[in-house]
């Protein structure tokens, strides 16, 4: 049975042969499929790139890993480290062409072969990593499992591992002095004494430790074991029970220290690249698109009731901070705007503003915002100041969404969640989502819910009004 779990390594081989397979092709495809319109150079230095474009491969691997074999992986983080990798790629390879003093290459070269190797590698990552989960499922590549302790704990673990057999888990059974907290008899191999035994007989992989801290004993015993005969031994905490997230383990000196959850945007490479896709992004629509929106909607505004073109109001921004969010007025000027939510055929929302509030066009002065700072592309959406302290007495934790800034649009609007909340429910629903993108951020996160909100405009929105 250990041979299954050694292919492992044949199959991280597999992928960075496939990886320099795709990297060689799609260099060798670049250069027959554009050959008439590249210059002379790149041809005549074919072997000398080759040779350069294979060796800055390397790094990447090294730096960002290979990873469709991962027991537990989604697509979008394979699509991350890939984008990564290649980003690094093309800053050595530049950088190679100006050490080795090879001049002029085309730049149609190469905005062509990065951009054509970036979408290869991609579906080559994620279609074998779909390949490598139906192995699995078919009961190949598994890893054999003991689980030590079956308290709640441990049967918890039982069921996200045969949740999906795709990640290759087998589970042997449990150790316990307690039979009866087992899900199936069948599972039951001993009590937690008798597991040292069952492993010099038998071929486990790795021991997982459900146990409570209060049985110290038998853990010490058990991890001291596992250690010399190379098991590889896992604590599951007991907090699991009452925190059901994913956390940030770091060291304080000697000792392990568990935050409540990662928040990417802690990281300061990562804030910078979301504030620098923010003013690009901003600084080109306020400077291309948004004068000749701003003319037309304008006018259209003025026509249809007296008052300012723009309706500005005041918002909970980052850490609690306020700040006025900008949009195009849809409503009649009145009393209740700074209080009131929009709801379905309200008659304070002029013609005009109907259309605008549909088509989120609405929503387009806040790229100024996002310009100055106060909001950002994406993010959780900002609620009026008097929502902020109402649903702040009303859902447990509903302050963590503003740990970062808020947004013009976000991922609790683009997966339902959006428009006026009737009930509680719904806002707590939208809380969930903030802080479930605030744990989860990555610039490709991003950039697909900004794909959702474009692909939702066109298709129109039943709760946009």
């Amino acid at each position: 049975m250990k041979q299954q779990t050694r292919y492992s390594h044949f199959l991280k081989s597999l992928i960075i042969l496939g990886d320099y397979m795709v990297l060689n092709m799609i260099f060798i495809l670049v250069i027959f499929i554009f050959r008439s319109y590249l210059r002379e150079d790149v041809i005549s230095e074919f072997y000398p790139l080759l040779l350069i474009i294979n060796i800055c491969f390397v790094p990447g691997i090294i730096i960002f890993g290979v990873t469709p074999h991962s027991r537990v992986i989604y697509a979008d983080k394979i699509v991350q480290n890939t984008f990564y990798a290649t980003l690094l790629h093309f800053v050595l390879f530049i950088a190679a062409l100006t050490f080795f003093k090879i001049e002029d290459v085309s730049r149609l070269f190469i905005i062509s072969f990065y951009s054509i190797f970036f979408v290869a590698i991609s579906f080559w990552r994620i279609g074998i990593r779909f390949a490598i989960k139906q192995y699995r499922k078919k009961g190949f590549n598994f890893k054999l499992i003991v689980i030590l302790g079956a308290g709640k704990n441990g049967n918890a673990l039982y069921e996200e591992m045969m949740d999906d057999p795709g990640y290759g888990y087998r589970i042997l059974g449990f150790f316990e002095d307690n039979p009866v907290k087992i899900p199936s008899e069948s599972k039951w191999l001993g009590k937690t004494d008798e597991i040292e035994k069952y492993i010099l007989e038998n071929q486990v992989d790795e021991v997982y430790c459900t146990l409570p801290e209060s049985a110290e004993q038998t853990i010490v015993r058990t991890l001291n074991f596992c250690e010399n005969n190379m098991i590889r031994f896992y604590i599951v905490p007991e907090f699991r029970r009452y925190v059901k997230k994913p956390m940030e383990l770091s060291v304080l000196g000697n000792m392990p220290v568990l935050s409540l959850r990662d928040e990417p945007l802690q990281y300061p490479m990562n804030r910078f690249s979301k504030r620098l896709f923010d003013i690009v992004f901003s600084l080109l629509f306020l400077c291309t698109l948004f004068p000749f929106i701003f003319i037309i909607v304008g006018v259209c505004v003025k026509l249809s009731s007296p008052g300012p073109v723009f309706f500005k109001q005041r918002r909970t921004g980052e850490r609690g901070r306020e700040f006025y969010c900008y949009k195009f007025r849809t409503m009649k000027v009145n009393k209740d705007a700074d209080t009131k939510q929009a709801t379905k055929d309200d008659p304070r929302t002029t013609k005009i503003g109907e259309f605008l509030r549909k088509s989120n066009i609405d929503e387009l002065p806040q790229i100024i915002n996002v310009l100055k700072g106060e909001m950002s592309v994406v993010g959780p959406r900002p609620h009026m100041l008097k929502h902020t302290q109402q649903y702040n007495e009303l859902i447990d934790k509903y302050m963590l969404r503003h740990l970062i800034k808020p947004g013009i649009t976000g991922w609790a609007q683009v997966t339902g969640f959006r428009g006026e909340t009737k009930e509680i429910s719904q806002m707590e629903g939208r809380v969930i989502r903030d802080v479930w993108y605030i744990e989860h951020w990555s610039f490709f996160l991003d950039i697909k819910i900004i794909y959702l909100t474009v692909s939702n405009m066109i298709r129109g929105e039943k709760n946009a009004y």
